[in-house]
Formats: structure tokens, sequence, C-alpha cells
């Protein structure tokens, strides 16, 4: 098997509900996100998979959905403010902790028809996670990964 990497930045604002720190408090990140995909051959060039391709499809979507945006959970009281201001906002069911936005990536991407093998995001240069689904398809709680690959389109 052959596997690849693709690195990607962006930029966000977030916050953190249900937690006792600082990260509860709105604040900003540089995001560097690590794609890996996989192909069990090459192609005719010899090529896993064309980096331009990861590029414009995963980088465009980071740039229309995430880069320069409050990232928050569904219900932070933020959000209708930061929306009755116009201001971006990207709302997730989750909190936007870098374990979900490494796997929130992995499911954008893979419903791209990307063959990736995880995802791992920086939200500083010494702290990153890492997302990949379970052996056999099934994610850690238990549900199909063809089922659990739900972006939200916001």
């Amino acid at each position: 098997m052959y596997r690849v990497t693709t690195e990607l930045h962006f930029s966000y604002g977030h916050r953190l509900l249900d937690y006792d720190g600082k990260c509860a408090h709105p604040h900003g990140h540089n995001g560097r996100v690590e794609i890996e995909l996989y192909a069990d051959v090459l192609d005719r060039a010899d090529i896993a998979v064309d980096f331009t391709r990861v590029k414009h499809t995963v980088q465009g979507w980071i740039d229309q959905n995430l880069d320069h945006k409050m990232v928050l959970r569904g219900d932070d009281p933020l959000v209708p403010l930061l929306a009755d201001l116009h201001e971006p906002v990207f709302v997730m069911d989750h909190n936007p902790t870098a374990e979900r936005l490494a796997e929130l990536i992995f499911d954008a991407a893979t419903q791209q028809g990307l063959p990736v093998a995880c995802v791992r995001f920086w939200e500083s240069p010494g702290s990153h996670a890492t997302f990949e689904p379970a052996a056999g398809g099934v994610a850690l709680d238990g549900t199909a990964s063809p089922a659990r690959a739900r972006v939200p389109q916001r």
C-alpha cells in the first residue's frame, strides 16, 4: 500500500463550552492539517493520489467553511449574536476541539471521494490530534464509517 501526505493551513477562532480553562473563552489559532491518503496501486503516471486534487478539493472546502471563521458548537450563545452581526461562523454539533476538527476534515475529504487514511490537526505547533476510523470500518461510537461521514453544510 502507498501512503502520501499533504499539509494544509488555515486560521480560525473558537471556544469550548463545558470546559474549565482558557479555551472556554473566544480565541484564535493558526491550524495545520495533515491529510494522509492511501492507494493500493499507482496510476499510469505512478502517482498514488494527486496532490493537486487534494489541494483543490480539501483546501477549497476548508477555505469556504472554516478559514477565518468562528467555529462554534450549535448551542453556543455566541452563534445568534455573531449571525446578527453578519460575522462568519461555522456551526458544529460538537465542541470544536482539535479531535473534532480532525474528524470533520476527514469526513469532508472522504465525501469528496478521497481515499483518506487519517487526518492530523494541529491547533498549535506543539499539540495535535489524529482521527482515523477504527479497524473494520466502524467508528469508535459503534457506527459504520459511511453513516458517520456526515459533514454539516453551513
